[in-house]
């Protein structure tokens, strides 16, 4: 299942991985990229490795460095035998990118005696300008594609732009077109959309209302920052009681077979029942998750 939350973790500091394996986010992306420097980031990995190897009750991602770089191939060198459940990838530009990147996982999978495929990958797809027009080729993504997610802050330094948000918190209508291409071209590959990070993580009104929204539009999950996230984000993205036993209801409308139902008033079709379907699957799912 695609998770609601995922934590990012700076992965050369012990204190931060050790507390991060405490919280309840569905998974942590153990970072090798942004949060550690370079000259960190060869004992980062070992740190990484170990964390892999031990395992944890939420799923191991790894953030490697962006294609075409050599950090990314020392990262696919120590982590790829260490089995984390996907990778997460910065700055990618073109499907080209991630069709090379699935050939490098590949082989060192084989290599390693690891099932081909079995590594995922979840792209950061919206960094350039380049990148954004790209959207639409995923359809054509490697299967271990499982989900697209978007960012704005390197896209903002991209354009020149001084922010990506406007006077009242919302991100500015530039902004919003890219967080909906990338929703948009997910839904079109047939895989998740992760909703991007709220930055300011003392705000929890705002995060609320950020997910809430993201959830409500289709997105399946979301990135967090700060450990005091997670339990907002994973709230936001479950069902809730009343909408579980409305969706209950719904599917009772049609329980006759029919295309078209009544219910409180109103007349119910197809779509209706599809949306109520996908609550009761999820938070079925969800159920089988909980201790």
């Amino acid at each position: 299942m695609i998770p609601r939350s995922l934590l990012f973790v700076p992965a050369d500091s012990e204190k931060k991985l050790a507390k991060a394996l405490t919280i309840a986010a569905d998974a942590l992306i153990l970072d090798l990229e942004d949060s550690v420097a370079a000259p960190n980031r060869a004992a980062a990995r070992h740190k990484v490795c170990a964390c892999l190897k031990h395992g944890a009750p939420m799923q191991l991602y790894v953030r490697v460095n962006a294609p075409g770089s050599v950090d990314l191939l020392h990262d696919l060198d120590a982590i790829v035998p260490a089995a984390p459940a996907a990778l997460v990838v910065p700055k990618v530009e073109t499907i080209e990118d991630l069709i090379q990147l699935d050939r490098l996982i590949a082989e060192r999978e084989v290599q390693a005696g690891l099932t081909r495929g079995q590594i995922k990958l979840l792209p950061v797809a919206t960094e350039t300008p380049r990148a954004v027009l790209n959207l639409l080729a995923y359809q054509k993504a490697p299967p271990r594609l499982m989900a697209l997610t978007w960012g704005a802050e390197d896209l903002a330094a991209a354009l020149g732009a001084s922010t990506n948000r406007g006077l009242g918190g919302e991100f500015l209508f530039t902004y919003q077109v890219v967080r909906s291409l990338a929703l948009i071209a997910a839904k079109a590959a047939q895989v998740g959309a992760i909703e991007t990070l709220y930055a300011d993580f003392r705000d929890e009104v705002g995060l609320e209302r950020s997910a809430r929204n993201a959830a409500m539009e289709g997105f399946d999950g979301m990135l967090a920052i700060h450990p005091g996230q997670v339990a907002v984000i994973n709230e936001a993205f479950s069902p809730s009681e009343p909408e579980i036993a409305h969706a209950q209801r719904v599917v009772a409308a049609f329980a006759h077979g029919e295309g078209v139902a009544a219910l409180d008033g109103k007349m119910l079709d197809m779509p209706h029942l599809k949306q109520a379907q996908a609550i009761l699957a999820r938070a079925e799912r969800l159920a089988s998750l909980r201790p």
